[in-house]
């Protein structure tokens, strides 16, 4: 394994499957001086699973900016540090970024651990032609109108598969809405990725958004013409 240096150490975790975690992952959280994630409730469960016992510092999208500057702070004094989101990669659609960017203006170097990330991993299974690349959303857009363009934009005009998240609380809405829109859509829709529950629902979207659903956990879905 590689030798832990003065650094911020992005390292991804889990979306589900604990045994998903990469032995690199691992080997990092075990040896830096610090260890930071979103929730420190969910990340003391990671490390208990892979018998590492750290304090924890929460850094999440309420104390980030402040937190940051403490954080640097460590790394000046020489420590390494390793930061988690709750799930998978930090920074897509989690906090980090303002976190990586402060450091980096700092003059530390940011080295990423790859690992999980439920964007690849439905892109992996869902068929669709991605030769041309992706476009993703984060979450859905609530209004009607900016739902709407959004799928013209990308999936009409750009050709490209349409992959964004949704809650549980709004998942039949925004398909009924799309299969309003784009009857003919192609879906790939996933829910609890890696986990005991996990789902895989294909199909047209009119299909998808007729099925029985059950409105728990997270989902992840991917569009294309």
């Amino acid at each position: 394994m590689q030798e832990i240096i003065n650094a911020l150490y992005i390292i991804a975790s889990p979306i589900g499957n604990l045994g998903d975690l990469t032995e690199r992952a691992k080997f990092i959280i075990s040896e830096v001086d610090v260890i930071v994630c979103e929730d420190t409730r969910v990340t003391s469960k990671l490390l208990n699973h892979i018998g590492c016992k750290k304090k924890l510092i929460s850094c999440n999208a309420h104390n980030e900016s402040n937190k940051s500057k403490y954080l640097i702070e460590l790394l000046k004094g020489g420590n390494s540090i390793g930061y988690l989101s709750d799930a998978g990669t930090p920074g897509i659609s989690d906090p980090g970024n303002l976190l990586v960017e402060q450091v980096v203006e700092a003059g530390f170097e940011v080295i990423p651990i790859p690992g999980p990330s439920s964007i690849t991993t439905i892109l992996s299974i869902c068929g669709f032609n991605l030769s041309k690349g992706f476009y993703f959303e984060g979450f859905l857009p609530r209004k009607d109108g900016k739902l709407k363009k959004l799928i013209q934009t990308i999936i009409v005009d750009l050709k490209v598969p349409l992959i964004a998240f949704e809650s549980p609380y709004r998942i039949k809405k925004s398909l009924s809405k799309i299969a309003e829109f784009s009857p003919t859509l192609k879906c790939c829709l996933g829910r609890e990725l890696t986990k005991l529950h996990e789902e895989i629902i294909r199909g047209n979207i009119s299909e998808v958004a007729a099925k029985k659903i059950t409105e728990k956990g997270e989902f992840v879905i991917v569009l294309s013409a």
